[in-house]
């Protein structure tokens, strides 16, 4: 009496171990919301170009080399007249020599200043955002951990700083600084730039704060927190080996959100003549070739291009990352 394909096969599957393991497998969140990215192509797509903008910023002057252009390589020679470029656009055909022409007045080679605004902005997004993260996740553990008179003391700080207006603070840190370091430009740019930091990290921590908190009040409440209390696991041990590696989504999630929110928030500041200067940036280029647009669009449109694609591009990133660590999300 011969054995059917279907009796075959069941009989195979029960008795090959290597088979019976593969069934059983399972795989952890972090693989599940991986396997997801993995699977969304304008997730895929999107990564790749952040992927070629930190490259950009890294290797700046390895692409100023390659392509033969120099940051700081204006001369009178390179101006007409009127202040306008001898070479390239907007007066003359496209030329290797300067790919998107030269800065009016100075003459400064603005492919090379795109190439280091990259790097500003991405400096300041990426530090910013770190530095946000560490502060936010703290204050978040301890207040969500806490109970009594220090969690309602986290959270008056907490509203204090939610209640601050970001853009008139900011507003008046730059007249200050200028009052106190004015005859000292190379102090004065770099704590221009060190307050740049400290006020975009200072002000994008608290939303943060508040979701970590939100989520350990309902972890600390767990049985496996409540054991390791019992057996006199240290405070410091629990938040930080216990609750910790529980709020690694939305960690995760917010410096996807808050990247762009960073990249965007240093070139608004630039443009207004704000934080990091001495330094190429794309929303100085911006400001600065606001009043050629008419004659000169190309000046403008670089940066903005720049600005526009990589924060669309960290957007649609950190939405998919959002919906790939969402558990109720099945796709």
């Amino acid at each position: 009496m011969g054995i059917s394909p279907t009796e075959l096969s069941e009989q195979d599957i029960s008795t090959d171990p290597v088979v019976v393991k593969q069934e059983i497998a399972g795989r952890s969140p972090m693989q599940i919301a991986l396997g997801r990215l993995k699977s969304d192509k304008i997730a895929v797509a999107c990564a790749l170009v952040v992927v070629l903008f930190f490259l950009i910023a890294v290797f700046a002057p390895l692409l100023s080399d390659l392509f033969g252009v120099e940051l700081r390589a204006g001369t009178s020679e390179d101006t007409d007249q009127f202040n306008f470029p001898v070479i390239g656009p907007p007066d003359h055909g496209f030329t290797w020599e300067a790919p998107l022409g030269l800065e009016p007045g100075t003459g400064n080679d603005l492919l090379a200043e795109w190439f280091y605004g990259a790097r500003t902005s991405l400096t300041v997004a990426t530090v910013s955002t770190v530095a946000a993260t560490l502060i936010g996740v703290t204050v978040g553990l301890l207040a969500g951990f806490s109970r009594g008179w220090f969690d309602r003391a986290i959270n008056f700080v907490i509203d204090v700083f939610l209640s601050l207006p970001f853009l008139i603070v900011a507003l008046a840190i730059a007249p200050i600084l200028v009052s106190r370091f004015g005859n000292q430009p190379a102090t004065l740019q770099a704590w221009q730039f060190i307050s740049l930091l400290m006020v975009l990290s200072f002000f994008g921590w608290m939303l943060l704060a508040r979701l970590v908190r939100g989520e350990v009040l309902s972890l600390r409440e767990r049985e496996f927190v409540q054991a390791a209390r019992v057996i006199g696991v240290p405070t410091r041990r629990i938040l930080f080996k216990e609750l910790l590696p529980n709020l690694v989504a939305p960690i995760i999630v917010s410096i996807s959100l808050g990247l762009p929110a960073f990249v965007a928030a240093e070139a608004g500041l630039a443009y207004l003549g704000i934080g990091a200067t001495g330094q190429p940036s794309w929303g100085q280029t911006i400001d600065k070739a606001v009043p050629f647009f008419s004659t000169y669009p190309l000046y403008l449109y670089a940066p903005i291009v720049g600005v526009f694609l990589l924060v669309m591009a960290l957007n649609l990133l950190g939405d998919a990352v959002r919906d790939a660590f969402d558990p109720k999300t099945r796709r």
